[in-house]
């Protein structure tokens, strides 16, 4: 169970998300949605420790994991896509992988002995890479990827890392439309395994329908819905604050 609890953060006098307290289930995939300025990325990045909460408090499995760093909360479980690649560009696919498998079994990060040493962890990120259909790109420049193989790249370490929740920030941001279902694809893989907690921010409401098991609307940095999709999608908060349209004013149009 991943939760947080009266979570808030104030930048000077702006309060960018406030009081928030939701609880997240394994085998759920939620999304979190809202116009531009809700406090969506914000929310992810205080649960991630990107930024440090004003007040409140963020718990995996009952730990309160509040005062550890984004490295240290990475290590207890949270698995964070962002919006924009975060890669060893200049190493290639399957060294981009394989440092996180190690990391993952506390190998460390020896770039030759290790790789020498441990065929398994060899073994266990070309798995991930044909999971992802990287495996025919292993030696390439992360680099030299376009944008959907690094995407797609992002995921495999995510996989590779093994956390107890995946969080993905607008995963088919600047991707174009043939390479979306790829990465749709590998989300759909994930939530097969019931043991995991999947958060994605998400502004194609076709993708949220698609996808979520559930979804929370965050507005002006106030959890204003809760449900399943289409009871939140239909709901009037949702209509007004997300969508722009005010049921009263369709019904008197009607």
């Amino acid at each position: 169970m991943l939760e947080t609890s009266e979570l808030t953060v104030r930048f000077g006098g702006h309060v960018a998300v406030n009081a928030v307290s939701c609880a997240f289930a394994p085998g759920t995939l939620t999304a979190i949605v809202g116009p531009n300025g809700a406090g969506k990325t914000t929310y992810f990045n205080l649960i991630s420790g990107q930024i440090k909460a004003t007040a409140g408090s963020v718990s995996l499995d009952g730990q309160d994991i509040s005062r550890l760093s984004a490295p240290l909360r990475t290590r207890a479980g949270l698995g964070r896509a962002f919006q924009l690649t975060n890669l060893f560009p200049q190493l290639s696919v399957v060294e981009n992988v394989r440092l996180a498998v190690q990391a993952r079994a506390g190998a460390g990060l020896d770039f030759f002995r290790i790789w020498s040493d441990r065929r398994d962890l060899l073994d266990r990120a070309l798995h991930i890479l044909e999971t992802v259909s990287l495996l025919d790109k292993r030696e390439a420049r992360a680099a030299s990827l376009p944008h959907g193989d690094q995407r797609k790249l992002e995921v495999a370490i995510l996989m590779a890392l093994d956390p107890k929740v995946y969080m993905f920030d607008e995963p088919t941001a600047g991707m174009s439309v043939d390479e979306v279902p790829v990465i749709l694809n590998l989300i759909r893989r994930l939530k097969e395994d019931r043991s995991k907690i999947i958060l994605l921010v998400e502004h194609k409401m076709d993708v949220v329908r698609e996808l979520s098991d559930r979804i929370i609307v965050l507005h002006n940095g106030h959890l204003v819905a809760d449900g399943e999709p289409e009871t939140v999608i239909a709901s009037p908060v949702v209509q007004q604050a997300y969508l722009g349209v005010n049921p009263e004013e369709e019904e008197a149009v009607a």
